[in-house]
């Protein structure tokens, strides 16, 4: 990850727009830069903040300062996150809003240069800068119809908690922001970076709504032992390694037989459960990014199409990998 560039992300703010709406996913973005600082790792994201007022006043009446004018053109690669505003309806017709739909109309998303990131009714305003043409996106409940009339071209889905189609990415609002951003950090950096910013932020790692509440990265961490965190890190840095119990116990400076001892002990599972669960996370989140039944299998570090399906008949999860990848797909 190190030879990639930087993702700008640009937060699109109009008058009124929604503080959580940005702020969220804007603290996950900042706090992954945080724990890639830790291991040694420069920045992954560039926050910046765009619109066509310099100072907004926020959601909650608080001008917010120092935003910088809508640029030219946006370099590669580029996340351009578009957010809600207070009320049932967006209101189109000011100034600063009829500004900022003439502007997203020139943008041409693509996957490899630039995603469209909306949250809330974030959606809305895509919609009718015709962004969402033959894309699947969700928004607010509050806000389906409202997308559906807008003529978005778009088919909408409701329910959702989030949905990506290609380089669009659009989540239901408020906290499903952060919900979404932490899915992208995941596909961007890995899901045990996602894990830890889960943990700094205090809130459930979830990729979907078909996912459980609590992520197999941080449900056996409620502990302190250094030694486990420090398997735990390294096993969910690279899922897909060999590992063995002996091969743990060399990164816990440890015994395999106390290393068992410890995790029975203090995370209550055994090493390899433990192992197994997090290639299954791996492998899910592989499926719902669109990959197929044997790259989800080997990115996660199983043997093949068949040990995946065996683990994940073994643990009860919804449905098969198959169906998981078609419906993705």
């Amino acid at each position: 990850m190190d030879a990639q560039p930087p993702v700008d992300v640009w937060f699109l703010l109009l008058p009124g727009s929604l503080i959580l709406d940005w702020a969220g996913p804007a603290e996950a973005l900042r706090i992954a830069n945080a724990q890639l600082a830790q291991r040694g790792k420069p920045p992954r994201y560039r926050l910046r903040f765009i619109g066509p007022q310099a100072q907004p006043a926020s959601s909650v009446g608080v001008p917010i300062a120092g935003v910088e004018p809508l640029p030219a053109a946006l370099p590669a690669p580029s996340w351009l996150v578009l957010v809600g505003q207070p009320g049932d309806r967006l209101d189109l017709q000011t100034p600063a809003a009829r500004a900022a739909l003439a502007w997203l109309a020139r943008l041409r998303p693509d996957s490899a240069t630039l995603r469209i990131v909306t949250i809330c009714a974030g959606a809305v305003l895509a919609g009718q800068a015709g962004l969402l043409r033959g894309r699947r996106a969700t928004t607010h409940h509050q806000h389906l119809e409202e997308l559906r009339a807008c003529g978005a071209g778009c088919e909408v889905v409701g329910n959702r908690v989030f949905v990506i189609d290609g380089p669009l990415a659009s989540s239901a609002g408020i906290t499903t922001g952060i919900d979404l951003a932490l899915h992208l950090i995941a596909q961007d950096c890995g899901p045990a970076l996602a894990a830890e910013v889960a943990q700094t932020m205090v809130v459930a790692l979830r990729r979907g709504p078909q996912d459980p509440e609590l992520s197999p990265f941080i449900a056996w961490r409620h502990h302190i032992h250094p030694v486990l965190h420090r398997v735990q890190d390294a096993v969910g840095a690279e899922p897909q390694a060999p590992w063995t119990v002996p091969r743990m116990a060399e990164v816990g400076h440890t015994s395999a037989r106390h290393l068992t001892r410890l995790f029975i002990t203090h995370a209550g599972i055994a090493p390899l459960q433990y192992l197994q669960r997090i290639r299954l996370a791996v492998a899910q989140a592989a499926l719902g990014a669109g990959r197929s039944v044997t790259q989800a299998a080997e990115l996660a570090g199983f043997s093949s199409d068949t040990q995946l399906r065996r683990a994940w008949h073994r643990h009860h999860l919804a449905g098969t990998p198959s169906r998981v990848a078609l419906l993705q797909n």
